[in-house]
């Protein structure tokens, strides 16, 4: 029987439960997929808890690789025994084996591992569209990078230092401070000692960066629009912290006639040929070399609920992955 982390009810970590499930034959333009490794990130965090709402019972994740085991009628472009990875919907990678649409499916190289294939595909993918598309971040641009000792960060600040972007970073800690810089980051500021929004000014002698990451959410929103140049652009990819609510457009004029967005992974490879060129352009730089992936722990699939509690209480960096 395979087992799968499924969950009766939203909540905390605790509702999460190891269990056997079925996992049926794939239909057209399905495969079966017996998972390695899967990822974890914090959008699982969002569906086990219901801030993003899906159905119950639930299996959360959206990352995962593995190996195709079967496939399904109208299937082309893979075989029994290619190795895979993917990130996106439908939600349901804490699973040893699963059904899924073959359209989300990328073969990966024999130079990458499963574990490393399973850290990368979400956050750096994420990083692709962040840095190449939701602003097109060019050589000599300077930006601002939250949680650069996370999953996504360390991989911005890796395709920054590519680039040949200038990154300043907020972490949490001294030790999160060296990880950050060991990848590209430039210059950080310890939110919990300093104000990073007064040291943005220092750093850029007062005029601001073109764009902010944030995926940390109301702790960090207002004072991150104070770090922008006029006409500078705030991108809200997450909020790790809570949602940013009622926030008062006008803001936006006062402050420099700034711009917003609030973008999605699934949004940007919803078309085929998007998603191949997003994963086509970091698995190159993967193999490269330019970005090395930081798997910062490992746990049991099984105890999906320990490595929640240590996600949220930030007590994780760069990559977690769940073994299987």
């Amino acid at each position: 029987m395979t087992k799968a982390i499924v969950q009766q009810e939203t909540g905390g970590p605790e509702v999460m439960k190891w269990q056997d499930v079925e996992v049926g034959k794939p239909g057209a333009g399905e495969v079966r997929v017996r998972h390695t490794a899967v990822g974890l990130n914090f959008i699982d965090v969002y569906f086990r808890t219901g801030l993003y709402p899906a159905d119950l019972p639930l299996t959360t994740g959206m990352e995962a690789a593995g190996v195709i085991e079967e496939l399904g009628s109208g299937v082309t472009g893979f075989k029994v025994g290619d190795r895979i990875a993917y990130a996106g919907r439908p939600i349901g990678a804490y699973s040893e084996a699963r059904v899924m649409p073959a359209d989300i499916l990328i073969k990966i190289p024999e130079n990458i591992d499963d574990r490393t294939a399973a850290a990368m595909m979400l956050q750096g993918m994420t990083t692709e569209y962040l840095l190449q598309r939701t602003y097109h971040v060019k050589r000599g641009d300077t930006i601002l990078f939250h949680a650069a000792a996370g999953g996504v960060g360390l991989f911005a600040c890796q395709w920054a230092r590519h680039i040949g972007a200038t990154v300043i970073g907020t972490v949490g800690s001294d030790e999160k401070a060296e990880l950050a810089k060991a990848h590209g980051c430039t210059h950080t500021i310890n939110y919990r000692t300093e104000d990073f929004s007064e040291r943005v000014k220092e750093i850029t002698e007062g005029k601001g960066v073109p764009v902010v990451y944030d995926a940390i959410g109301k702790d960090t929103f207002e004072k991150s629009l104070d770090c922008l140049s006029p006409r500078g652009l705030m991108v809200s990819f997450g909020n790790s912290s809570g949602p940013v609510k009622g926030f008062d457009l006008a803001l936006l004029g006062a402050k420099g006639s700034l711009y917003i967005t609030r973008p999605s992974l699934m949004t940007y490879t919803a078309k085929r040929e998007d998603l191949e060129k997003s994963a086509g352009d970091l698995i190159k730089l993967v193999s490269s070399g330019a970005i090395k992936v930081n798997i910062g722990q490992t746990y049991p699939l099984s105890e999906a609920r320990k490595a929640h509690e240590d996600l949220e209480g930030r007590k994780t960096t760069g990559s977690t992955v769940f073994t299987v």
